[in-house]
């Protein structure tokens, strides 16, 4: 630290060389004086432990991510007299691209010329593509059955994920990486704007990942294979967007509290949805937007409707509504504890099956099990959550 501070001051002299000589004379015994006297930089502070009981968990949420091998469906077809864009099908990617995404489909609903569209769903990707609009200077309606908080991806982690479950490694082709990569730092850059809105409804979060072993070991399998296996999905933030995020740095058992051996510092990207979504729906509201209450059973519905363009962002209910088997679902379980503002991190123990999102309305302690990829199972499951926030306890049992 003394060597910063020195590095830090001598920088800042450096500055100073228009100046005079009979001022530098003046000054330099008061620069001196100063720089003996100031303390040096202090030191982080420490990490408040997370209260892992499971007397404090208030609510288990289980939503069904929209996983689609091939990745998301964002194109253009013809119903009857309408125009029916399709945006759906993003897994656990749905809000870290909702932006990028939504471009794309306005695009192509822009080219009817039709002043008035209609979006059906109100999640993620539908409530976000009604903004896109309206900023491109369309009159929007928001069909939907449910408004948010009640909207599956209001129950996601809320953390930017911008390839997670986007589609497997065999359709990773070069055109669909330049087309995701597109969308997600368009995503990027519009999530940069928000930051230190009201309510923080986006913010940085630091986070560590735990280990018991070296980083570059694999972990071993499990003996068991799974019952339902997933497939190989493809991984592109790492490779595509390095510069678009601080890198993580390895620590020492003795610059971390965790009693574990290996640790990483990593920072990670929030979306605190609660806030954030009534942001993006009270914008749209304020817009001159509309909702209405509607639930579709088929697309022949859509005749029914006066708008001739229409986005639809049903997500993982495409599946019923279009016949799209192309769709499976990846359950995901999230255990929330009571809100503890002054824990502002997240982790992530590998080979425990443990993680862990800091918001502000709780901390979010998700786990997966085998037989979520391809269930649609949304009863939320007690003992998983329990057990999750027990192996969570064991991190804190020396706190």
């Amino acid at each position: 630290m003394t060597l910063q501070r020195r590095q830090f001051i001598g920088a800042t002299g450096a500055t100073l060389a228009g100046l005079s000589t009979a001022s530098l004379s003046q000054r330099a015994g008061a620069q001196t004086a100063a720089a003996v006297s100031q303390p040096p930089f202090a030191p982080p502070p420490l990490l408040s432990p997370i209260q892992a009981r499971t007397d404090r968990i208030v609510d288990i949420t289980v939503c069904t991510r929209p996983f689609r091998a091939a990745g998301p469906r964002i194109e253009a077809q013809r119903i009857g007299r309408q125009t029916v864009v399709h945006n759906y099908g993003h897994g656990g990617s749905g809000w870290s691209l909702s932006w990028g995404s939504a471009k794309l489909a306005v695009d192509l609903a822009l080219t009817t010329k039709e002043k008035h569209l209609a979006v059906i769903g109100c999640g993620a990707i539908g409530l976000t593509t009604a903004r896109a609009a309206q900023r491109a200077g369309l009159r929007v309606t928001i069909y939907c059955r449910e408004l948010p908080p009640e909207v599956r991806s209001s129950k996601a982690t809320g953390v930017w994920s911008p390839d997670s479950r986007i589609c497997d490694e065999a359709h990773a082709t070069p055109a669909f990486r330049q087309q995701w990569e597109a969308m997600a730092r368009l995503s990027h850059q519009t999530y940069q704007r928000m930051m230190g809105l009201p309510g923080d409804p986006v913010e940085w979060r630091e986070g560590y990942v735990l280990s018991d072993i070296p980083f570059d070991q694999e972990l071993p399998d499990d003996e068991a294979p799974p019952r339902h296996p997933e497939p190989e999905y493809a991984e592109l933030e790492s490779e595509l967007l390095r510069d678009l995020h601080p890198r993580s740095v390895a620590l020492s058992p003795d610059q971390h509290p965790f009693p574990v051996p290996f640790a990483r510092r990593y920072t990670q990207m929030v979306f605190n949805l609660p806030a954030y979504s009534q942001m993006l729906l009270g914008e749209f509201m304020r817009d001159g937007g509309e909702v209405q209450h509607r639930e579709f059973e088929s697309p022949r519905q859509f005749a029914a409707l006066k708008e001739r363009t229409l986005v639809n962002a049903t997500g993982y209910g495409a599946r019923q509504l279009m016949g799209d088997n192309s769709l499976v679902p990846v359950r995901g379980q999230i255990a929330r504890l009571v809100q503890q503002p002054e824990v502002r991190y997240g982790l992530n123990w590998r080979g425990h099956n443990l993680n862990v999102v800091s918001r502000r309305d709780g901390l979010l302690v998700q786990s997966s099990v085998d037989g979520d990829f391809d269930n649609e199972d949304t009863t939320p499951d007690r003992t998983v959550a329990e057990a999750a926030v027990q192996r969570l306890a064991m991190l804190f049992a020396r706190a």
